[in-house]
């Protein structure tokens, strides 16, 4: 459930009617409902009461806006990071160092210093080499930084391939066949506190079998892992639960999810860790457009061109995906169409051939569950700026990131002295 709805044939977020944030704010514009980030982040903890110890901390690249960062922290989550600046997002919202958990393949000496000048709770190590740079750097400053190691299952998640991680040919984790060795060898170093295991097959999963057989894999790791005499404390079973991108799709629950990862780690006495993200804040945002104007030509469906574009919202030029468009103020009459933005790219294009609510010039339209890989995907290309984002709460709004002009973007380059 979201909380943007049809309220006497207008379309709210919240209490709010989005015509009015469209006339403050200017279109294109992210919107977040801060109630739907609380809801959908409380279902998601309760699906999991049934595990006897669990760590959540919310993927920030999903949305690392701040203000969504402050909610998460509110509802009691860390922060999953992978950049050392998510890392600083985290911190600025409110997060507890304590309760961070720095993954990604590639992290550089500086942004592991980082890591632990911050004292981060987790290091999620990728690979060996990784494992033992780490090791030195902390033992250089008289410190040992708790670490998981990443595996890899060659488990195909089937979801799309620029989204799967955790198959042979991905770049994420260490072959899980490998696993116990790395393992033993990184726990012999003295700057390092090797406490578990990690996995993540992928994003946007709407089948939980893959999970429950890469799942059972980790438990054998687990106790092979532990039968050389090594302590596992902690499993991190990662995150990739999907949303519902179109009307009347059905995704597996965060209560099946919790049953399901019950079941399989029966016996596992560990604390479990959790990185939800695109299922929290995807149906928490939503992109408000305006048609620019409806392009008709010949016997073909009409081009409805709107002021947002791949820049903004960029998952369906690089992955196909689908996006529900529907009108703030629907007529109740519909129209075929194409879904276009004003970029010059034939890429640039959100739907083709596609019934949805009749549109003119002038009107407003919302791109649904955008409140996930949305604004921090989005980039200046075309020299169309960065969208603002805002944030409802109940009957008010506010602006939490500005819209950032072309000519902001510009200033900060620089035409050398020999080109003047």
């Amino acid at each position: 459930m979201d909380h943007f709805q049809l309220r006497n044939g207008e379309l709210y977020a919240e209490d709010v009617p989005l015509a009015r944030i469209a006339e403050e704010a200017g279109t294109p514009v992210y919107v977040y409902s801060r109630a739907t980030l609380e809801r959908h982040a409380r279902v998601f903890r309760e699906g999991l009461s049934v595990l006897p110890r669990v760590h959540c901390a919310f993927a920030v690249k999903a949305n690392p806006n701040l203000a969504v960062l402050r909610v998460m922290q509110r509802e009691g989550f860390g922060a999953d990071v992978v950049s050392g600046g998510e890392l600083a997002r985290a911190l600025a919202a409110g997060m507890p160092a304590a309760h961070i958990v720095f993954s990604g393949v590639g992290k550089q000496a500086r942004e592991l210093v980082q890591g632990l000048d911050a004292g981060i709770g987790q290091f999620n190590i990728e690979s060996e080499e990784e494992g033992l740079e780490l090791a030195e750097i902390a033992a250089a400053r008289g410190q040992r930084a708790a670490c998981a190691l990443r595996v890899n299952p060659d488990v195909d998640a089937g979801t799309h391939e620029k989204i799967s991680t955790g198959k042979a040919e991905n770049k994420f984790g260490v072959p899980i066949d490998r696993a116990p060795g790395i393992f033993a060898r990184l726990s012999a170093l003295p700057g390092l506190d090797m406490r578990g295991v990690a996995v993540h097959i992928g994003s946007q999963l709407s089948d939980l079998a893959p999970m429950e057989t890469a799942f059972g894999k980790v438990g054998d790791l687990v106790a092979t892992i532990r039968a050389q005499g090594c302590t596992v404390t902690h499993v991190d079973l990662g995150g990739g639960l999907g949303v519902p991108y179109k009307a009347g799709e059905v995704m597996p629950s965060p209560a099946e999810y919790g049953a399901m990862i019950a079941r399989v780690t029966r016996g596992w006495d560990v604390t479990l860790m959790f990185e939800p993200g695109r299922v929290i804040a995807g149906n928490a945002g939503i992109l408000l457009t305006r048609v620019i104007r409806v392009k008709r030509s010949s016997n073909r469906a009409p081009f409805v061109i709107v002021d947002a574009a791949m820049n903004d919202l960029a998952r369906p030029a690089l992955y196909g995906s689908w996006h529900d468009f529907d009108a703030v103020k629907p007529r109740g009459e519909k129209m075929t169409a194409n879904i276009v933005g004003p970029i010059c790219e034939t890429g640039d294009t959100f739907a083709m051939g596609r019934e949805i609510d009749a549109m003119e010039a002038g009107d407003l339209a919302v791109f649904r569950t955008a409140g996930a890989y949305g604004a921090t995907m989005a980039s200046s290309y075309n020299s169309r700026g960065f969208v603002a984002e805002v944030m409802v709460d109940g009957d008010r709004f506010a602006t939490v990131a500005d819209r950032i002009p072309p000519e902001e973007i510009y200033a900060a380059e620089r035409v050398p002295d020999w080109l003047a």
